[in-house]
């Protein structure tokens, strides 16, 4: 799990990295594609059957249009906030996970202790939107609220997962469900809305490759850890990521950095902390 938040923390930053040169509907749409035929070349490496009839269709559609919307809004948000502030917005994530166990998901109730902690993370995110920094203004804001939204359908995706049959089918069926439901969707979002003039340079398209081949494979991961271990404990530990996204923009972007905004991280993590006691 440390190691997929370390990956997740520098995909905002490769998003940023290439937004000059690709429009963000077109890098989620060429992320979201190669991540697909990946997906489904290693289907076929293994010789793993995904067609039958599991009960899963409805869910895994489901799955696929909060996936989309979940990548639709970061990559948006992007255009108008900084990379170390998405890192941390996005996962507002696990707050939906646990407001919404107790009501979908049969044993998984979090206690005092773990609510403290969710309060804690709560309570770091209010203030890092708040911390006064240079570059926040109204269009910084607004970033960051599609960021939030962007967390909120996360968090429901994996609510939706733990609580259907696709908590009992493959991890590779999980994700070609959302991938194949959210190419369309971005495809149009993308085509409806952007041109690429030309040919990206060479940072860009390292960068598009960094979200297609490095980020896309953790999917697969992240998928067998929620289905196997609890989804509350599971997601409030992602809070790890935005440390890893704050230090990345702040060292490969120069974004700026306060001591507010790193107390308010500071709070975040101490949450984490508390929501993994037992």
């Amino acid at each position: 799990m440390t190691l997929l938040c370390l990956c997740w923390g520098l995909n905002q930053v490769a998003i940023k990295f290439a937004l000059p040169e690709v429009p963000p509907f077109t890098q989620a749409l060429i992320r979201t594609g190669g991540g697909l035929v990946i997906v489904l070349a290693w289907v076929l490496i293994r010789g793993m059957t995904l067609i039958k009839r599991d009960g899963t269709l409805w869910a895994g559609i489901a799955a696929g249009i909060l996936f989309a919307t979940e990548f639709l809004m970061i990559f948006a948000g992007l255009q108008f906030t900084s990379a170390s502030r998405a890192s941390l917005f996005i996962y507002t994530a696990p707050f939906v996970v646990a407001l919404g166990a107790p009501l979908v998901l049969q044993g998984e109730r979090l206690g005092p202790t773990q609510w403290f902690g969710l309060v804690l993370c709560f309570v770091g995110l209010a203030l890092a939107i708040g911390v006064p920094q240079a570059n926040v203004d109204a269009r910084t804001l607004f970033g960051d609220l599609l960021l939030i939204g962007a967390g909120v359908s996360w968090g429901a995706t994996t609510l939706v997962i733990k609580a259907t049959r696709l908590n009992r089918v493959s991890p590779e069926k999980t994700l070609v469900y959302q991938l194949a439901v959210s190419v369309p969707i971005i495809a149009i979002a993308a085509f409806a809305t952007e041109r690429v003039s030309a040919m990206p340079g060479a940072t860009a398209l390292a960068w598009l490759a960094y979200q297609v081949l490095v980020v896309g494979i953790t999917f697969p991961f992240w998928f067998w850890f929620i289905q196997r271990y609890a989804a509350t404990r599971v997601s409030a530990f992602t809070f790890l990521t935005p440390l890893f996204g704050i230090a990345a923009g702040c060292l490969l972007l120069r974004e700026p950095f306060t001591v507010a905004f790193g107390g308010a991280a500071v709070l975040v993590l101490l949450g984490l902390v508390l929501v993994n006691r037992r």
